[in-house]
């Protein structure tokens, strides 16, 4: 009996577009500013520190913003970039830049799912904080009272099944009472080698292949008998 869903976000709950067309570049424009303004407080200062480690050198704030964002086009998953990244993002959804981007079904099946009795919670390589900005600021309204947790990478990569089976220690559940959604293979894969459930949700012409993971359109295919389905 499935317990709780788990959500992968780029290209399951919300448009790879949104995040590579609008988010992406969003953060890269206003990188130099961001570090250039905030340098000098103590959670962006943790966080260029971070990422000066993790580069490997003592690069000033040019060569380090500039390294960020050569991280950005290769859509590095290094968690303090992803983090700087989100406190940019929070400034464009406070100033009206945009919002979150959500399939149509999404908050409908959230909502229908959550009234089944079932837990709720995020999986992506964007920070929790970033997370809980996307969600808080979509089209239609704040949906982060429907979730009961997120993840980011600060748990482990995406395509590491260690990293599914320290989500399900958190959740308080087996892996064999969560089910995983996403558009990626290869995380469908690492979530399966735990015993978690796994499905596909083919959206902006995903067509697999899947192997042995179950596949739907969309959410809304996924109604809670459904989800208890094989």
């Amino acid at each position: 009996m499935i317990r709780a869903v788990l959500l992968d976000i780029e290209g399951t709950t919300s448009s790879l577009s949104f995040v590579h067309d609008i988010l992406f570049p969003y953060a890269a424009a206003h990188l130099a500013d961001f570090v250039r303004e905030h340098r000098n407080e103590p959670q962006v200062s943790r966080l260029l520190a971070d990422a000066r480690a993790y580069a490997g050198g003592d690069l000033d704030d040019a060569a380090l913003v500039e390294r960020m964002r050569a991280w950005m086009d290769a859509d590095q998953k290094i968690t303090p970039l992803k983090a700087l990244q989100g406190l940019i993002w929070e400034n464009g959804y406070e100033k009206g830049d945009f919002l979150g981007h959500v399939y149509p079904d999404v908050p409908e099946s959230l909502r229908r799912w959550k009234d089944a009795g079932l837990d709720l919670y995020v999986f992506s390589s964007g920070s929790v904080h970033a997370q809980k900005l996307l969600f808080g600021h979509t089209g239609a309204g704040d949906l982060n009272p429907l979730f009961n947790g997120y993840f980011d990478t600060r748990i482990g990569g995406k395509r590491d099944a260690d990293s599914y089976r320290r989500i399900a220690a958190e959740i308080g559940q087996p892996p064999e009472q969560i089910l995983f959604l996403s558009d990626r293979p290869e995380e469908l894969d690492a979530a399966a080698l735990t015993r978690m459930h796994t499905a596909a949700v083919l959206r902006e012409g995903v067509d697999g292949p899947f192997g042995h993971h179950r596949s739907f359109p969309d959410f809304a295919a996924l109604r809670p008998e459904t989800i208890n389905q094989g």
